[in-house]
């Protein structure tokens, strides 16, 4: 049986990314939340408003944290493939992008309203589900897997 007092205390996982089509242009939302207990809930969202690449990616993250609250999150463990996005809001606090700065704010406030959370940069190949949502919410296909291969030499 599942001892709701650790369940609290246990992180949430939170995948988040952002599209921006063509950039600047449409921008797409998507996340991954992950409860302790397994459950999840996805996000796809297309904005009525236009921005670019880094705009959409903490838009994706300003939906996931008002998501995780409204279910009761009260622990983050965030994925986001964004390095700015990272740096922006990491303990080292990277200089600020001006026209960024407010959603930023924005970022810090509601990540303060949580007892616990950590931020994490990882590869975009491990950010592909967030990645999806986010380009399925323009209406656009899941980007295919790169493959290299070996160009056959003429003879």
């Amino acid at each position: 049986m599942n001892d709701p007092l650790l369940t609290l205390s246990q992180p949430w996982i939170v995948h988040c990314d952002g599209s921006a089509v063509p950039n600047p242009g449409r921008m797409g939302l998507g996340a991954v939340l992950v409860a302790p207990d397994g459950t999840r809930h996805v996000l796809s969202k297309a904005t009525d408003t236009r921005g670019c690449n880094n705009e959409a990616e903490a838009r994706a993250l300003i939906l996931a944290l008002r998501d995780a609250q409204a279910l009761g999150a009260t622990a983050l463990q965030i994925y986001s493939d964004s390095s700015l996005l990272v740096a922006q809001l990491g303990p080292a606090g990277a200089p600020p992008v001006l026209h960024l700065a407010a959603l930023y704010d924005e970022l810090a406030i509601l990540l303060a309203t949580f007892a616990h959370t950590s931020l994490h940069w990882i590869p975009r190949h491990r950010n592909d589900e967030a990645d999806t949502l986010a380009r399925a919410a323009l209406g656009l296909a899941p980007k295919g897997s790169v493959r290299l291969t070996k160009k056959k030499r003429r003879r």
